[in-house]
């Protein structure tokens, strides 16, 4: 499969890093850890190493066995599927939406590609209303959007550009010879090889699912997507996928396709933020430059984040897949990272 040099070279920026078979366990703080997250509301922690958990926790009046929200944890699994679309041959990222929606072919959106909706800079106004229930036809909604931002250059963090891209998944399923729904398609080629179930969808009317949120997991199943993330793919993907859905984008180095990186971590004026409360921020004035998600921490972290903080990290150097449930608190990725690393 081809594609552009700069997804080829970070791939093998990523090999590099990926953990050696029976590498030796790091010390971690476990306890120190768990009563972090217990202090902050949290419901869940699950942790696990080398493919085994190490430890598992529950506070707050959780339980174990309870599915909670991921809220955007869900977009991850999406964006599993977008490139699982790419090795099937139903889509490429560099594709103008255009070819597909003829709606798109005016108003400025004609050059728009498949790639820029996934990273979220195609300049779509992100309609926060596309989160409601009973709506008549969310991905219309989405397809009626303005731009309010410079395609390749805006980053503007919303569910329509998702929304978008599942019309797009759509039409390209559309008259095959085993047709089937995006949402079939993510139950075969992603949740079932991850051993895992149909989701809630929040579907509108013409049972368009919403792409940006919905998904209840327990920490166990949610974690499979960390397993996914140190196995380079497996069982859904190949290696040579990872690349483009964990590399970034021209308007935030540090997120694509649902997922979050820690790769600034080590540049010199790298920033530690709280992404929640950036993302608060108009669209327009928040500041990606140099964003990490937590200094003093391995540079191949990977996260999926869900608002109030859920949280799934994955840190292939260390072998780890962590996952945190709980409420909205003074929670911090950092100063839990640390505590747990040390």
């Amino acid at each position: 499969m081809n594609y552009p040099r700069r997804h080829f070279l970070h791939l093998l920026s990523g090999l590099a890093v990926a953990p050696l078979a029976g590498a030796a366990e790091t010390s971690l703080n476990v306890a120190g850890a768990a009563k972090y997250v217990a202090a902050r509301k949290g419901y869940a922690l699950l942790i696990k190493q080398h493919g085994k958990v190490i430890h598992e926790s529950y506070a707050n009046g959780a339980k174990k066995g309870e599915a909670r929200r991921i809220y955007s944890g869900t977009k991850g699994f999406w964006g599993l599927a977008a490139m699982a679309a790419v090795e099937d041959g139903h889509l490429a990222l560099n594709e103008k939406v255009s070819a597909t929606l003829p709606s798109w072919q005016r108003g400025g959106k004609e050059n728009i590609t498949i790639e820029q909706l996934l990273d979220f800079n195609c300049g779509l106004e992100r309609c926060l209303k596309l989160h409601q229930d009973g709506l008549s036809n969310r991905n219309q909604m989405a397809l009626d959007r303005p731009l309010v931002g410079t395609p390749g250059k805006s980053f503007i963090y919303g569910p329509s550009a998702l929304q978008v891209f599942h019309e797009v998944l759509k039409q390209k399923l559309k008259g095959r010879f085993l047709s089937e729904s995006p949402t079939r398609y993510l139950e075969r080629r992603v949740l079932r090889p991850l051993g895992l179930g149909s989701q809630r969808y929040l579907a509108d009317a013409k049972g368009n699912p919403l792409l940006a949120a919905g998904f209840l997991m327990t920490p166990s199943q949610w974690a499979r997507m960390g397993d996914l993330l140190l196995a380079q793919g497996k069982p859904v993907l190949k290696a040579s996928s990872m690349g483009p859905l964990l590399e970034g984008s021209s308007s935030n180095a540090a997120y694509s396709f649902g997922f979050w990186n820690n790769r600034a971590a080590d540049k010199m004026g790298a920033r530690e933020i709280d992404i929640e409360d950036m993302l608060e921020v108009d669209w327009d004035r928040q500041n990606w430059s140099r964003v990490c998600i937590a200094k003093g921490v391995p540079k191949d972290l990977i996260a999926c984040i869900g608002s109030g903080y859920q949280r799934m990290y994955a840190i292939p150097s260390m072998a780890l897949v962590i996952v945190r449930q709980g409420l909205n608190a003074r929670y911090s990725d950092g100063d839990f990272l640390r505590t747990l690393l040390g």
